[in-house]
């Protein structure tokens, strides 16, 4: 997991994006379409067509970093918005990560002790 300090946004850019891009195409594409500053701090995160892999671009004042996930069985939980970014919460982040719907996770019952 990505350890995110306190502050950081996390934005989804919506839509598709070109999975061949690196960090510095991805950085333009922040600029440009989203109005954001990639080098800002916060988190962009960018899915593909198939939707099973993600990209996530974060500058963290020391330098740029790239982390790519793929997922085994299933696709990433995307908005349906084609242009512009969602913000999402870093606990919505790690749900989306492990390929649950961020968007109405829920919550478990736990067992009652009988007796």
């Amino acid at each position: 997991m990505i350890p995110i300090p306190t502050g950081v946004r996390v934005w989804l850019a919506t839509g598709y994006t070109d999975m061949r891009r690196g960090f510095p195409s991805l950085a333009l594409q922040v600029q440009e379409v989203l109005g954001q500053d990639a080098l800002g701090g916060h988190l962009f995160c960018f899915r593909g067509r198939r939707g099973d892999l993600l990209k996530v671009i974060w500058h963290d004042s020391q330098g740029a970093c790239l982390f790519t996930k793929r997922l085994e069985r299933g696709r990433f939980i995307w908005p349906s918005a084609v242009d512009g970014a969602v913000s999402i919460s870093p606990a919505q982040l790690s749900y989306l990560l492990s390929g649950i719907d961020w968007r109405h996770p829920q919550e478990t019952q736990r067992p009652t002790r009988v007796g």
